[in-house]
C-alpha cells in the first residue's frame, strides 16, 4: 500500500482514537477512570493544575503526543493499529448509537416518572410511520 495512504489511513484512526481516549479521561463515568480523576482533583485541588483532569482541551494534546509517540516509535506496528482501531471504532461506534436513539422510543425505566409513556405505532394493528422516527 502506498506510504502516504498509510499516513493518511493512521492519522483518521489516531485523532478518532485519541478522541476517545481524551473522552475517558476527561468525562466518563467509568468506575476506574472517574476514581483516579477525582482522586488526581483532589490532589491536586486549588493549584492550576486541577482542571487538566476534566478539560479535555487540556489533556487532548498529550494524548495526541504520546499517541504519535508510539506511532512513530513502532513504525505502525500490528499493537498500534489494533489498540488504535479499536479506540476509533468504539468511539465511532457511540456517536453513531447516541444520534440515532430516538427518545420517544427510548424504554421507560422503572420509577421514572418524568418519562412519558410508551406509545407503541402497531398497537391498533395499523402500522404507521412515527413522525420522529423519520425525523419529522
Amino acid at each position: 500500500m502506498p506510504r502516504d495512504v498509510v499516513v493518511a489511513a493512521a492519522a483518521s484512526v489516531g485523532v478518532v482514537a485519541a478522541a476517545r481516549l481524551t473522552r475517558l479521561v476527561t468525562k466518563d463515568h467509568w468506575p476506574p477512570m472517574a476514581f483516579v480523576r477525582n482522586k488526581y482533583v483532589e490532589l491536586t485541588e486549588g493549584t492550576e493544575w486541577s482542571v487538566l483532569a476534566e478539560c479535555p482541551f487540556c489533556v487532548a494534546p498529550y494524548v495526541v503526543a504520546a499517541d504519535l509517540a508510539w506511532a512513530m516509535q513502532s513504525q505502525l506496528d500490528t499493537k498500534w493499529w489494533v489498540v488504535n482501531g479499536w479506540l476509533a471504532a468504539s468511539y465511532a461506534a457511540s456517536l453513531i448509537v447516541v444520534r440515532d436513539d430516538v427518545p420517544e422510543r427510548t424504554i421507560k425505566v422503572k420509577g421514572d416518572d418524568e418519562a412519558p409513556p410508551l406509545s407503541s405505532p402497531v398497537a391498533d394493528g395499523q402500522p404507521t410511520l412515527d413522525r420522529a422516527v423519520l425525523g419529522g
